[in-house]
């Protein structure tokens, strides 16, 4: 049975974007939060939790395009352990949520949405061609966007852990 865990807070610092050695897109991202506590009539920060984030395809991808330090953020996911040896041959591991959702915290602001651009490879078809006219030219940003925003393959699920597992 899975843990689901909805959590927000603060970006602690740029989500960091790679690739797991299958080839799929992992973004990785510290999310803060401090809660404010009253003591003698004055408001003061607690503790600050820190906890850490990870997605893969093309929500890694567009939490790599779409978040910046400091955005109050919004996740839904699981909560997963990891585990790894280090070189000394010690175990070690952490609570991560393995995103399945992410937003910024409208609650602080508001945000603009604009939809990535999905494009169709097929035989003999380049990528970075849009595959329906009207996307051609995209007015709210250039066309490295729409490139990086590139589908991965559609027969794998958003959700596997399987293919996104991250290399020891």
């Amino acid at each position: 049975m899975d843990i689901s865990i909805t959590l927000t807070g603060r970006l602690g610092g740029e989500v960091d974007l790679k690739t797991t050695r299958s080839g799929v897109p992992m973004a990785s991202f510290r999310l803060g939060s401090t809660p404010r506590i009253r003591r003698d009539d004055a408001w003061t920060d607690g503790l600050t939790t820190w906890i850490s984030v990870v997605c893969y395809r093309a929500l890694a991808e567009n939490a790599a395009q779409s978040l910046s330090k400091g955005d109050p953020v919004m996740v839904e996911g699981r909560l997963r352990t990891s585990a790894w040896t280090d070189p000394q041959g010690d175990r070690h591991e952490r609570l991560v949520v393995e995103a399945s959702a992410i937003g910024h915290d409208l609650s602080w602001g508001t945000s603009l949405y604009r939809r990535a651009q999905r494009h169709l490879a097929g035989a003999g078809s380049d990528p970075a061609e849009p595959t329906d006219p009207a996307e051609a030219v995209d007015p709210a940003g250039p066309a490295s966007l729409a490139q990086s925003a590139a589908s991965p393959d559609p027969a794998q699920s958003d959700l596997d852990p399987a293919a996104g597992a991250l290399a020891a």
